[in-house]
């Protein structure tokens, strides 16, 4: 196991009612910033529920953020923050409204003329705003990690950032929200968390016992509760699983330690900068592809990986291998997720060397746990996912 270091300052309220505790986790003197999404929180009525927590605090709202965050609305909202003087940001929504609302909370205190230069020159935020969140759409993990992901149209860019400057102060995650999640979100939020296990979990055995068990854990729960969560989201115990899966996913335990991938995520960016396709499908269609390529070098954990998640004890090494690469793609289709590029666009032609262009222009030449894989076995990855 490798040296690693350990802190997550988040803190988590879980549960039905725990919405209602939002006023004790904020300081009072504060003017907040209430950051959402598209609206749907005042049609199910957690808006109701924070505002009513908020009673007597100075609130602004700021709604519209979109599903990918886009780099020129949250500017819109910097421009509100200093004209307001805002001393605090609350998010209420999924993975993209807390992203967004950890951009703001670093450009609040960039001391820069371009707060793009955050993502672009991968500048980490060791001091943000502070900022809460009020978890609508479990999904990203975005709740209790330090990590963001922007996206930028006019440049056709989706760019990470973070730093220890941008963990929420306090995270509130109630099951109950789940119940009003359209089916199209829930696929979304299972196969985003699970990929988020594999990009820790995939790559090469290096005697982390119980990083492996915990991640292994974490898929076998998504694997349990996903035709649960699919067929009636107001189980209340699928639900409270459910999220707290997604939570766990991302938090940084499962990744102390080991070695790490994301190669997938990085490449599945890309797709949706070009094509506009859900996060979580892109991650869906490369998945697959991205294991096959790599076969040779993940051979040992997509055994463990078939054996002790999807019970698959016949056949070879290999064998298990490929095994589990198809009850992987066989669980994204359970929950109706394409998993080709072509299921999404037919202007899928040249994808695969955009794509090699793109990483390349990044300097993101060396990608996988090993750092070995070129913007050229990008290309073929991507061409195999057509």
């Amino acid at each position: 196991m490798k040296n690693f270091e350990f802190k997550n300052p988040t803190k988590i309220l879980f549960g039905e009612g725990q919405i209602a505790k939002v006023s004790s986790e904020v300081p009072a003197d504060a003017k907040i910033l209430l950051l959402f999404g598209g609206g749907s929180i005042k049609k199910n009525g957690i808006y109701e529920q924070v505002m009513s927590a908020l009673e007597g605090f100075d609130v602004v709202e700021f709604g519209g953020i979109p599903a990918n965050p886009e780099y020129a609305i949250l500017m819109e909202a910097l421009e509100v923050i200093k004209t307001k003087n805002i001393t605090y940001l609350l998010a209420v929504g999924g993975g993209s409204v807390i992203d967004g609302t950890k951009f703001l909370s670093a450009a609040a205190e960039y001391d820069g003329d371009e707060p793009w230069d955050l993502l672009e020159k991968r500048i980490p935020t060791l001091k943000g705003m502070p900022f809460g969140t009020v978890l609508t759409l479990p999904a990203t993990g975005s709740e209790m990690n330090s990590g963001a992901v922007i996206t930028r149209a006019d440049t056709k860019q989706k760019l990470t950032m973070g730093g220890a400057g941008l963990f929420p102060v306090f995270s509130i995650l109630d099951p109950t929200v789940v119940k009003s999640i359209p089916q199209r979100q829930l696929a979304n939020g299972l196969a985003d968390s699970f990929t988020h296990v594999l990009e820790q979990y995939m790559t090469y055995p290096i005697g982390a016992l119980l990083q492996d068990r915990i991640a292994e854990g974490i898929m076998q729960s998504l694997i349990e509760v996903a035709p649960v969560i699919m067929k009636d989201p107001t189980d209340y115990k699928a639900a409270a699983n459910f999220m707290w899966c997604c939570t766990m996913a991302l938090n940084g335990l499962i990744q102390k330690g080991v070695p790490t991938d994301w190669a997938i995520h990085m490449m599945g960016h890309e797709l949706t900068a070009l094509y506009g396709i859900d996060h979580a499908r892109t991650l869906a269609i490369l998945t697959g592809s991205h294991y096959e390529y790599n076969l040779e070098t993940k051979r040992e954990k997509l055994a463990q990986y078939a054996t002790r998640v999807w019970g698959v004890t016949e056949g070879s090494v290999d064998e298990k291998a490929k095994a589990g690469i198809e009850k992987t793609v066989g669980f994204f289709h359970s929950i109706g997720i394409d998993t080709k590029l072509s299921d999404y666009t037919d202007d899928y032609k040249g994808t695969g060397a955009e794509i090699a262009k793109r990483l390349t222009d990044r300097g993101m030449t060396g990608l996988g746990e090993h750092r070995s894989l070129t913007p050229a076995d990008a290309e073929k990855i991507v061409e195999m996912s057509y």
